[in-house]
């Protein structure tokens, strides 16, 4: 029997909630199925290892290749291998790169203009603090045409004056 051919014979066929680790029990029947397969897969892997299988794989003992990515499009991939061999990263990166000096640019600044708050001369404060936030809102419209372009999950917080201090 295949492992096809197994795990649509178990969907079919209902598992006693006994049998089942407590956190599945009272799941639906994909849950359990999932489970079952993925017992099925773990069975099936150590026959393997233990008949020797993965003894004499074709390059074993040599480095993985990991300059190709399998699952990025390969036009994608072949573009991103041209770039990075010529030492350019794409705009979105600089734009980072940008983003992350510039935040700490004005980190420092905040931390120096912080000490004259509260001091007999309060205008020094009032000043640096009024240019700070001319500042962060430069931060901010970058941080936000980058969250407009960059790949999903890469999206970066903006600054906020009320948490910087």
């Amino acid at each position: 029997m295949t492992l096809v051919k197994i795990y649509n014979w178990t969907r079919k066929r209902s598992i006693k909630p006994s049998y089942l680790p407590p956190e599945l029990r009272g799941q639906r029947d994909a849950v359990r199925s999932k489970m079952i397969l993925s017992m099925l897969l773990n069975n099936e892997y150590g026959i393997h290892v233990v008949e020797g299988q993965f003894e004499n794989l074709p390059g074993k003992g040599k480095p993985l290749d990991l300059n190709t990515n399998p699952h990025a499009d390969p036009a994608e991939d072949t573009l991103y291998r041209i770039l990075s061999r010529s030492n350019v990263c794409t705009w979105w990166v600089e734009l980072n790169k940008e983003i992350r000096n510039r935040v700490i640019e004005w980190r420092s600044t905040l931390k120096k203009a912080w000490t004259h708050r509260g001091s007999a001369n309060d205008s020094q404060w009032i000043e640096a603090s009024e240019s700070l936030k001319l500042q962060m809102r430069d931060i901010n419209n970058k941080v936000f045409r980058y969250n407009l372009i960059v790949p999903f999950g890469r999206q970066m917080f903006g600054l906020k004056w009320e948490k910087s201090g």
